[in-house]
């Protein structure tokens, strides 16, 4: 799994010109889901998202997680972030999961998510043409991979 974990004063998604979900403070995770990943990937990528320490102390350190601050999180299922640019110019997407695999595991990931963090992580809809809008804050943006554990 990648996430693209970026720290926004908000986040929205709009489907079809409607609001679907919005966070105010928190996370905007964009998940990119490989047919490699099992439950493992889901546990250690959850658990480090709920505890990165990216949002500020009261020194302005970044020594707060989003759990400290009792921020929320939103999760967009991302298929792009498996992109392969090796040949040519179009990308390739042969590493990311079929939807029959994504689905289920993106809906799982919120689950856990959602479970370990003890209340509702907001989403976007698998598959669906969404505009994602946010402010990040910072700009804070960071890439983590559950494979390379980094």
């Amino acid at each position: 799994m990648i996430a693209l974990v970026q720290r926004v004063s908000e986040a929205e998604v709009v489907i079809e010109g409607e609001r679907y979900s919005r966070i105010a403070h928190g996370l905007l995770v964009l998940l990119g889901i490989e047919e490699a990943d099992d439950q493992e990937d889901i546990d250690w990528l959850t658990a480090k998202l709920i505890n990165l320490r990216i949002f500020s102390d009261e020194e302005g350190k970044m020594n707060k997680s989003v759990m400290d601050i009792g921020g929320e999180v939103m999760v967009i299922s991302q298929f792009t972030l498996h992109a392969s640019t090796k040949k040519g110019n179009r990308p390739s997407f042969i590493k990311a999961a079929r939807p029959e695999t994504a689905i289920p595991m993106y809906e799982r990931f919120i689950d856990v998510l959602s479970s370990r963090m003890d209340r509702k992580a907001a989403s976007g809809q698998f598959g669906a043409d969404m505009k994602v809008k946010l402010v990040n804050d910072g700009p804070v943006t960071i890439h983590i991979d559950s494979k390379n554990r980094q």
